[in-house]
């Protein structure tokens, strides 16, 4: 028997619909490659142009207004950039620092349209008012404050309108771009492909704040579980988080790098910076997991004595061996031992099997040592990153990111010592160090 007539008509009706759903997708990414084609042809034409009147150095500034030009996923690119020295060419890096507060905000209507659809009310009648001007602006969602309709003071973080569909058109033209890159001379030593997954990875789970909400949870349960009652980070407001919204407790404070006012308000900064750190190092020795991301807008000294770690969208997380490698890093480091340190980098497998780990070592030294001097040592942070990346690059070797990113909150905390306790040295201090021996004993009892 042929097939039912009606039967014919749904496949094919279902046939044509999965076509109309397909070439919408296509035409999404095939405008974004011609949009980023145009932007870029644009920004090799200006290049070209300043160049010929004389402006060798234009590369940069081209490129972070080509960026700014094609939206918030290359905004975010460009953050990374700025903040990844070393990874990129400093001046370029130095450039893209102009993206950190250069992102417009999104009308207030959207940001109600998007807690009405996500929190299936009306913002009315779930808070009792919300500031219309954002607190803060970031390329993949905004900050707004808030008090519940029981009296509780929050944040409220907005995802921006249309973001997961443009991220996930911008991120096929970075894949094919990265392609190409590595195809070039040195290109596969500079490991573009890696950047872009890596920088996939992050933008994916940053688009879903129910996962934010998790790690702010986690955080707060580890804080618990080792008695450390003045560490927080804001508490998620159950029934309140959703893959576009997250409602969290407000805190009130400062910035640990505004020193006058915590002076004013008679705050230890010293105390308060040796507290967050030891909480810093147990989340990493002991659980695997650490902020990734403690620049001065994300640490806080708050206004009832303790410290806050906000902004859990960027976190690192390690198993056991990479654990126990990490504690050996900065074991040899805080000693001076950097042929320990290039044995440890080997462990790692960051580099090939036929390596002088004594000529690595030399080269080590010099790149750390700065951070290893004296307390009133001149040390320019912008330098200590490319250094290591310039060993790197001359042995042969790749730094895993995982490192580099425990090594970029070292050098924050570092920055925040030089203001807050100028005499203090992070990365020698006994109560730095014993404390964190404490800590890699009780991970091996733990894993015995």
């Amino acid at each position: 028997m042929g097939e039912s007539p009606l039967l014919v008509w749904v496949e094919a009706g279902a046939l044509a619909l999965a076509l109309v759903v397909l070439a919408a997708l296509l035409s999404r990414v095939v405008r974004r490659v011609l949009f980023a084609a145009f932007v870029g042809a644009k920004a090799v034409a200006l290049a070209a142009v300043l160049r010929l009147r004389g402006r060798s150095d234009a590369g940069p500034v081209v490129v972070r207004r080509g960026f700014e030009e094609l939206g918030p996923t290359y905004i975010k690119l460009g953050q990374l950039v700025a903040s990844s020295q070393g990874l990129f060419p400093e001046r370029y890096s130095l450039e893209f620092r102009k993206c950190l507060d250069r992102v417009r905000p999104f009308p207030f209507a959207d940001v109600e349209a998007t807690l009405h659809a996500d929190l299936g009310k009306d913002p009315a009648e779930i808070f009792e008012s919300i500031d219309p001007k954002p607190l803060a602006s970031a390329s993949i969602a905004q900050v707004h404050v808030a008090r519940t309709r029981d009296g509780q003071d929050v944040v409220i973080k907005v995802q921006r309108p249309k973001i997961a569909m443009m991220v996930e058109a911008d991120l096929r033209v970075l894949k094919v771009a990265a392609r190409i890159m590595n195809a070039m001379p040195l290109g596969e030593l500079a490991n573009p492909v890696a950047i872009v997954e890596d920088f996939e990875s992050n933008i994916r789970e940053e688009l879903d704040f129910r996962r934010e909400a998790e790690n702010l949870t986690e955080f707060n349960r580890i804080m618990k579980e080792h008695g450390q009652t003045r560490v927080a980070a804001p508490q998620p407001i159950a029934g309140l988080t959703t893959p576009r919204v997250l409602v969290m407790e407000r805190f009130f404070g400062s910035r640990v790098d505004e020193v006058d006012k915590l002076k004013a308000a008679n705050i230890d900064g010293e105390e308060l910076l040796l507290l967050g750190m030891r909480a810093w190092f147990q989340c990493l020795i002991l659980h695997g997991f650490f902020h990734g991301d403690v620049h001065a807008g994300n640490l806080m000294a708050l206004s009832d004595g303790r410290i806050g770690f906000l902004d859990f969208g960027i976190v690192g997380r390690f198993g056991r061996e990479r654990r126990e490698q990490v504690t050996d890093y900065l074991m040899a480091f805080s000693a001076g031992d950097f042929r320990k340190l290039a044995e440890v980098m080997h462990a790692m497998g960051s580099m090939g099997g036929d390596i002088d780990l004594d000529a690595v070592a030399k080269d080590l030294a010099r790149a750390y040592e700065p951070l290893l001097a004296k307390e009133d040592s001149a040390m320019k942070y912008a330098d200590v990153i490319p250094a290591i990346m310039r060993t790197a690059v001359r042995h042969g070797m790749r730094m895993p990111r995982d490192f580099v990113l425990v090594v970029k909150q070292m050098l924050y905390f570092d920055r925040y010592a030089k203001l807050l306790a100028p005499k203090l040295n992070v990365f020698r201090d006994p109560r730095i160090m014993a404390a964190l021996a404490t800590d890699m004993m009780e991970a091996k009892m733990r894993a015995a």
